[in-house]
């Protein structure tokens, strides 16, 4: 496999793909209560469909949307309200737009349900872990598999400011290659399509300030197996550091999340979820001209 996604698309489902010579945005809907950044503000339909034709206007080439927080000791909920709190904007969402949409969720009924109601990618931060079967579902239903590193559960984590002692790791970057890379390869051989595999290195969920800037650093690094990375640096704690400390609030964090962004477009990344979909689309826009 080539060490670079230039040129690539990224095979999704209902028939559709998308290509990554350039930078794509897939905007965040949380229809959670609790999420770290905006939990609460788009709870009921109304308000989540108005925030994706937003988003959408701004620049956003995908939708990605979680019915259950995956913060630092977030609760767990289950299956069925995952259910009931996206299947209703999926298929609002597919009423009014044909934008691409990604399931956020750990959960194989949760993901087979989102993509038969007309979801067309699964993003999973266990990246198959906790529901083995997810990644079956991937590979029957033909969708795009976005497999994500995490140290432990978000109920055994911390922000990456708050550890009293960092994640134990030999060498962030090459642990956190060789998981995805173990990962795409269990995916590959249940069925899921080479072209539909993204892989993310998770930034924010087990790993120290200094090991989340490492990941930003060797990004290149992280790219070597030849498959597509998404960059999740939106609003983490671990951009507080460079804002004027863990006082500022996750929404004011918007111009650190695009520098980050930035530094991983260089590194090769052209895939990243966000929630400032304007900002990066004109951060990222810039250094894609140049």
């Amino acid at each position: 496999m080539s060490g670079s996604t230039l040129g690539q698309s990224w095979l999704l489902g209902h028939g559709r793909s998308i290509r990554l010579d350039q930078p794509r945005l897939m905007g965040i809907l949380n229809v959670t209560p609790d999420s770290f950044s905006d939990g609460g503000r788009y709870e009921h339909q109304d308000a989540a469909l108005q925030r994706v034709l937003e988003m959408q206007s701004e620049g956003a080439d995908l939708i990605d949307i979680g019915g259950e927080s995956t913060r630092p000791g977030a609760d767990r909920i289950s299956t069925q309200q995952q259910m009931d709190r996206v299947l209703p904007v999926i298929e609002a969402i597919r009423s009014a737009s044909d934008i691409l949409i990604s399931i956020d969720t750990t959960h194989a009924r949760v993901a087979e349900a989102a993509i038969e109601a007309g979801a067309n990618a699964i993003n999973d931060v266990s990246a198959g872990v906790e529901d083995p079967g997810l990644i079956e579902v991937a590979a029957r239903l033909g969708c795009g598999l976005i497999l994500m590193h995490r140290l432990v559960p978000p109920g055994q984590d911390s922000y990456s400011t708050a550890y009293d002692q960092p994640p134990i790791y030999e060498n962030v970057v090459l642990e956190v290659r060789a998981f995805l890379q173990d990962r795409a390869r269990l995916a590959r051989e249940v069925g899921v399509g080479e072209a539909s595999i993204v892989l993310d290195p998770g930034l924010g969920f087990g790993k120290s300030v200094d090991q989340n800037w490492a990941l930003i650093r060797e990004t290149h690094s992280l790219m070597e197996g030849g498959y597509p990375l998404l960059g999740a640096a939106s609003r983490k704690s671990f951009l507080a550091a460079i804002c004027g400390g863990t006082e500022v609030p996750p929404a004011r964090r918007g111009p650190a999340s695009v520098a980050a962004s930035q530094m991983q477009y260089l590194g090769g990344i052209r895939l990243f979820r966000v929630h400032d979909v304007a900002l990066h689309a004109q951060g990222l826009g810039l250094v894609h001209r140049f």
